[in-house]
C-alpha cells in the first residue's frame, strides 16, 4: 500500500474544496443571473483553491504536523540507538512516511523482544533444571556416603576412609560448579572487571600445552603447535582468563578425542587482532548441536560428558571471557573428523 506525500495531500484536499465552493457558487450566481458565466467559475476555482491551499496547510503544518512531529520522536525515543540514515540528509522526508517507517519498525523490535522473551523463560526452566540435576547428583552422593558410614561402615577400615574420600570429592564438584556459576554471573553483569596487560601469547600458549602434556599422553593425543612461533605475538588481554579459556578449550580436545589422535593450535595474524585456533581429529559434533554448544549446562552427549568430569559451564564460561574482551569465538565441526574452535584476540604491535 503506498501512502500520498503531504504536498500532493495537500494539493489533492485544496482542489476538492475549491470545486466545492466553486460549484456552490456557480449555483448561486446561475439562481440570481439564470446564466453561466465561465470567467466567473474560472476565477471562483482559482481564489478558491489558493485560499484552500493555504488554510489547509497551515493547519496541517501548525496542528497535524505538530503532533505527527512530537508522537515520531516519542516513537523514535523508543527504538534502540542506531547510525543515523543520511537518507534523510540529501532528500525531503515526508513526516506521516517517516512516522510510519518508525512504527513499522518498533512493531519489528517489539516482535523481536516478544519472541527473546519466549526463548528466555523456556531457557530459563531448562537452565533451573540442569542446576538441579548438577547439584543433585553430588549432593546424594554425599548422603550415601554419610549415610553408610553412620550406619556402621564408620568402623569397617576398608571403607571408611575411601567413602569419606568420594564424599570429599563430591564436595568438590559442588564447590566447583557454584564458582563457575558465580564466573559466568559476574562476567554476565559486568562486575568481574578484566585485568589487561601486554603478553606474548604463544610463550602462553606453550606454557597451556607444556601443563596438559601428561594429561594428553594418557590418550596418546599429540598436542602441537602448527609453528614453532619463535618471535614473540603480542595481545592485549586478561592474561588469567585466557588461560582459562585455553585449557578449557585444549582439554575437551584431549576428553573428546580419539586415542592416539592429536591437537593442534595455530596462531594467526588479521589487522588488529590474533587468532587462535584449536583443532582436533577426534569424534566431533554433530551440526544440529552447534548453536547450543556454548550455553551453560548444554552437553552433546549427557553420559559421556558426565563420565568425563567437568561441570558443564566451561564453554558458556570460555564464550563470556571471549565477549567479554569485545571479541568473538567461532567453531565448526565434523562427526568422526574433528572439531575446530577459533577465536580473537586484540592485537598489541
Amino acid at each position: 500500500m503506498t501512502t500520498l506525500k503531504t504536498p500532493v495531500l495537500t494539493i489533492i484536499l485544496s482542489a476538492v474544496a475549491a470545486t466545492v465552493q466553486t460549484i456552490l457558487i456557480s449555483f448561486i450566481a446561475y439562481k440570481i443571473n439564470s446564466q453561466f458565466d465561465l470567467a466567473i467559475t474560472l476565477l471562483s476555482f482559482f481564489i478558491s483553491f489558493i485560499i484552500s491551499f493555504f488554510v489547509i496547510y497551515f493547519l496541517y503544518n501548525n496542528i497535524i504536523f505538530e503532533k505527527i512531529d512530537k508522537l515520531y520522536f516519542l516513537v523514535k525515543s523508543q527504538q534502540p540507538k542506531e547510525i543515523p540514515n543520511t537518507e534523510f540528509q540529501l532528500d525531503e522526508v515526508d513526516a506521516i512516511d517517516r512516522l510510519e517507517d518508525e512504527i513499522k519498525k518498533l512493531a519489528q523490535e517489539r516482535l523481536k523482544e516478544s519472541e527473546q522473551n519466549r526463548n528466555l523463560d523456556s531457557y530459563r526452566k531448562e537452565f533451573l533444571g540442569n542446576v538441579s540435576h548438577e547439584l543433585k547428583t553430588p549432593i546424594f552422593n554425599i548422603q550415601g556416603y554419610l549415610s553408610t558410614l553412620i550406619d556402621g561402615g564408620i568402623n569397617d577400615p576398608s571403607i571408611n576412609v575411601e567413602y569419606l574420600k568420594r564424599a570429599d570429592k563430591s564436595v568438590d564438584r559442588m564447590i566447583q560448579i557454584i564458582d563457575d556459576l558465580e564466573t559466568i554471573s559476574q562476567l554476565e553483569v559486568g562486575t568481574l572487571e578484566l585485568e589487561l596487560e601486554v603478553y606474548d601469547i604463544a610463550q602462553q600458549i606453550k606454557d597451556v600445552l607444556e601443563a596438559l602434556e601428561l594429561q594428553s599422553s594418557k590418550k596418546g593425543i599429540k598436542l602441537q603447535l602448527a609453528k614453532k612461533y619463535d618471535k614473540p605475538i603480542y595481545v592485549k588481554a586478561d592474561k588469567f582468563r585466557v588461560r582459562q579459556v585455553l585449557v578449557n578449550l585444549i582439554t575437551n580436545s584431549i576428553k573428546y578425542g580419539k586415542e592416539n589422535g592429536k591437537t593442534i593450535i595455530s596462531i594467526n595474524l588479521f589487522d588488529e587482532q590474533v587468532i587462535i585456533e584449536i583443532k582436533d581429529n577426534g569424534i566431533g559434533i554433530a551440526e544440529k548441536h552447534l548453536p547450543r554448544l556454548f550455553e551453560r549446562f548444554y552437553r552433546v552427549d549427557k553420559g559421556r560428558s558426565r563420565e568425563q568430569g567437568g561441570t558443564g559451564l566451561g564453554l558458556a564460561i570460555v564464550k563470556h571471557i571471549i565477549e567479554a574482551h569485545g571479541e568473538t569465538i567461532d567453531v565448526t565441526s565434523t562427526i568422526n573428523e574433528g572439531t575446530s574452535i577459533s577465536f580473537t584476540l586484540k592485537r598489541n604491535n
